[in-house]
């Protein structure tokens, strides 16, 4: 394509003396190939040349007949005859040169014809016209005058012959006019021979720029055919043509392919009716069809445009790009254009686009898609002076299933979780997945809020119902929280972020509630962020203390332990209850460095104790999962010099629904250092009766529910009480009753077969200087 480029750009003005008389091939262009079209063409026209010599041969005969001997004349025109005869045999000898490269000789001997054409024409003014009456002189200069003219033109491609040519006949007329006749007539004729010579190099300059640019053109049309035959046979893509009444022409077998036609069936058959199928005929065309009909009616050109076509009855997606066509006169001619089938191309596209809006697990609109609705819904809310609402549900205990169960099991029910969502969405309603196991619910006309609190009802009421799941009924409910836009917030974070507190309220009551958004709520939210920053401090500040409330035997009422119970007295917030710092360390993991803490610290103290009482540290799931917390224990007993035997464990049955192994694991290694493991608040979550067949615990915790409700005759609560005592004393275990308040309740205790007993009738929890001064007290009672 460069050679092509530097070809179209030579102008006739650039081209070298020496290159246009075929002395020097100069310049960036395949002058093998020009100087072969140059000398073929004279083969063509060489006869010609020698027809309208031999006609003026005869009109110079016919002028001089009279004045010159006939033998002469005849001789001359036979001399002549013979050159040009030679000049034909020889420019035929040159046919083929446009296949091959033509020699310095072979120009030479070309150049010769004219050369001696010359000679001869020169003879009749030297020999013949001093023998001539004055006009006849006049008369062959006019003749003469002709051959240069046809010279010039049957000889455009090589001016050097000429040239040859001109310079020895107008040699030897202007110097028979300077010698016989007049001077003025000699220099006449010079000037005409010199602008013949110069008409000649400038027609054969621009014949030559003219064969330069024909060839550019001819290669240029040689690369374009060969793309597009290498565009047919390795592309995709196609090519197409209509003629003006839209029907195709010169069909590729590609096109006939991605028609599922023959290029014969396909062969003058309108486009459009070809692509619509059926369509064609019940009229009903895609609108991307009426968009090309009405291009190609316009003649309007088009690129990219996306065409939906059906072929054989098969739904495919065209992409058309289009040129109309016109002749050199400026007619319309028809369409010629590329094609491709994007199908396959498209269908990723609304794949692509279809999960950047959709949740794949549950095909329900996702996070993206419930922001734009919610923001369409605030915009028609304030345009219109309605509300909308947003409703934020997460399910209750799904973490316990996810965990118990596994990702799969998890995931089949939110599935299920998320068809009873959809069968729930009335009009204007609009349920997707944010994410794990948190769905919103958008509704646009919220006028009514009666309405609001009714679509939350029913959402926890729906989940709340038994699921199945691979053979396990599963239960799990639900928690809605929701904001009434715009009056909750104008913007879509500030809706979500408000509908989110209210889901954290009904969260934190217990689950299984609904609560809308209340400013107060907002101040929960600052105060719980400020409680958050101040807790991160706590343990650097000291804040944090321990206090003891002690276990004793249910018998002799003697202490046999105690359980350590932290206290966080803030600098910025004064005391803070257990309940509220106690969860909100867990959900932000500092429960692990204040565990870490509580532990060392207690053992510390019940160093001081009698050598009798153990000390009862309460370790939370997520120190369990830590996998340095064997290190933690070992490094606290070491440090204090507390024998293993000293210190109990307290988990909950809430450490098998994170990761039941590690847990396990990690029980087993403090067991294993001769620490004893009790399990707290039994009965009051999962039961998780296979772990305790698999781990030894030492002690069983029965919950203060349980006791209290015993206290009050509840024929369930004293089951619940003597299943768990005997269980433990089948399984060699220890049981300790909490929530202890009046002698009554202890009495019952003993004579349920409780072995400890925990309450505020025996000790509330107290300072380490107020556990220490219990043994003091009782040393001296003894003493």
């Amino acid at each position: 394509m460069s050679e092509t480029t530097s070809s179209l750009q030579v102008q006739a003005s650039d081209l070298p003396l020496s290159a246009v008389l075929g002395l020097s091939d100069r310049g960036d262009v395949d002058w093998t190939r020009l100087r072969g079209l140059q000398f073929a063409a004279l083969a063509k026209i060489s006869f010609h040349r020698a027809y309208g010599n031999a006609v003026l041969s005869l009109l110079a005969v016919q002028i001089f007949l009279e004045d010159i001997w006939l033998l002469w004349l005849i001789l001359w025109m036979a001399a002549l005859a013979a050159v040009q005869i030679r000049g034909i045999a020889f420019d035929r000898s040159l046919a083929d040169v446009d296949h091959r490269k033509i020699t310095r000789e072979e120009r030479l001997k070309q150049a010769l014809t004219p050369l001696m054409s010359g000679l001869l024409w020169s003879v009749p003014v030297w020999l013949f016209a001093p023998y001539a009456p004055p006009g006849d002189l006049i008369a062959i200069l006019i003749v003469i005058a002709v051959t240069v003219a046809g010279a010039i033109f049957f000889q455009t491609g090589t001016p050097l012959g000429v040239i040859a040519y001109c310079l020895v006949l107008g040699t030897s007329i202007v110097a028979v006019l300077a010698l016989n006749y007049s001077a003025i007539a000699a220099v006449a004729v010079a000037l005409f021979v010199m602008m013949s010579i110069f008409g000649a190099i400038e027609v054969a300059r621009i014949q030559l720029a003219v064969r330069i640019a024909e060839s550019g053109m001819a290669e240029k049309d040689q690369v374009v055919s060969l793309l597009l035959r290498e565009f047919e046979e390795n592309e995709a893509d196609w090519l197409w043509e209509v003629d003006p009444l839209r029907r195709l022409r010169n069909v590729s077998p590609r096109f006939a392919f991605a028609l599922a036609s023959s290029q014969t069936e396909a062969e003058g058959h309108p486009l459009l009716e070809l692509i619509a199928g059926r369509k064609w005929e019940e009229g009903k065309f895609p609108p991307s069809l009426h968009d090309l009909a009405e291009r190609l009616k316009n003649r309007e050109n088009f690129s990219n445009l996306l065409v939906e076509v059906s072929i054989r009855g098969e739904e495919r997606w065209w992409e058309l790009s289009g040129t109309p066509i016109r002749d050199e006169t400026g007619k319309f001619t028809g369409f010629r254009g590329v094609g491709s089938d994007v199908t396959a191309q498209r269908e990723s596209t609304e794949k692509i686009a279809y999960l950047a809006r959709y949740d794949t697990l549950t095909s329900l609109p996702n996070r993206l898609q419930l922001t734009e609705a919610l923001g369409e819904a605030l915009r028609f809310s304030q345009q219109w002076r309605s509300r909308c609402a947003l409703l934020m549900v997460d399910l209750d205990r799904f973490k316990a299933v996810n965990d118990s169960l596994g990702h799969m099991t998890g995931d089949k029910l939110l599935a299920q979780v998320s068809a009873r969502l959809k069968a729930l969405m009335g009009e204007n309603q609009l349920c997707g997945r944010l994410g794990g196991d948190e769905f919103a619910i958008v509704i646009r006309d919220a006028s009514n809020p009666d309405a609001v609190r009714q679509v939350a009802l029913d959402v926890i009421d729906t989940l709340t119902e038994p699921y199945q799941v691979d053979q396990h009924t599963l239960y799990v409910g639900a928690s809605v929280g929701s904001a009434i836009g715009p009056r909750d917030g104008s913007t879509v974070e500030e809706l979500m972020r408000n509908a989110d507190l209210a889901l954290y309220r009904a969260k934190d009551v217990g689950g299984g509630e609904h609560y809308q958004f209340e400013p107060v709520l907002h101040a929960s939210a600052e105060e719980r962020r400020q409680l958050e920053v101040s807790l991160r401090k706590a343990l650097s500040r000291e804040e944090m203390v321990l206090h003891y409330q002690p276990v004793v035997d249910a018998r002799s009422e003697a202490i046999v332990s105690f359980e350590a119970l932290v206290r966080w007295n803030s600098e910025e917030h004064g005391f803070v209850s257990p309940g509220k710092f106690i969860p909100l360390a867990e959900d932000t993991r500092l429960i692990v460095p204040i565990g870490k803490w509580v532990l060392r610290k207690a053992c510390f103290e019940a160093r001081k104790w009698p050598d009798h009482i153990k000390i009862n540290v309460n370790v939370s799931p997520e120190q369990l999962l830590e996998p340095d917390f064997n290190s933690d224990v070992v490094e606290a007993l070491a440090e204090s010099g507390l024998r293993p035997d000293r210190l109990e464990v307290e988990v909950t049955e809430s450490i098998f629904l994170r990761d039941a192994s590690i847990a396990s694991s990690a029980l087993e290694g403090i067991m294993a250092l001769g620490c004893s493991v009790a399990l707290d608040d039994f009965g009051t979550g999962y039961s998780s009766l296979g772990y305790l067949r698999k781990l030894r615990f030492s002690t069983i915790k029965v919950d203060r529910t349980f006791v209290q409700g015993a206290a009050q005759q509840s024929s369930e609560s004293l089951a619940i009480i003597n299943a768990v005592v005997a269980m433990a004393k089948a399984m060699r275990m220890t049981t300790t009753a909490e929530g202890v308040e009046t002698s009554e309740e202890a009495e019952l205790i003993r004579s349920l077969g409780c072995d400890k007993i925990q309450g505020y009738y025996f000790g509330r929890p107290m300072t380490d200087e107020d556990a220490r001064r219990l043994f003091t007290e009782s040393n001296q009672k003894r003493a």
